[in-house]
């Protein structure tokens, strides 16, 4: 099965990031999902809705200390749960 997903906006509220940071964010949250998506695919409400305008997902919580890396994993988790998995 093909899975394609296009986010067109992610919107972090209360996040700071070093300007270099940003890359690494978009890359990981990428590779997360692709994982996840890859190894659980989409639940069956996910899998005959087709697009969905907006995803809500839970709060995210992330050490402080955290690197983009580890946020990417944490964003992508909380999207992959908001997409109806």
């Amino acid at each position: 099965m093909n899975i394609t997903l296009h986010i067109e906006r992610l919107v972090l509220e209360g996040l700071s990031l070093s300007p270099g940071d940003d890359p690494l964010l978009k890359a990981a949250v990428e590779a997360e999902l692709a994982h996840l998506l890859g190894n659980r695919g989409l639940g069956d409400a996910a899998r005959s809705s087709g697009a969905t305008y907006r995803v809500r997902p839970a709060d995210i919580q992330s050490p402080n200390n955290g690197s983009a890396a580890q946020l990417g994993k944490h964003i992508a988790a909380a999207v992959y749960e908001g997409i109806g998995t």
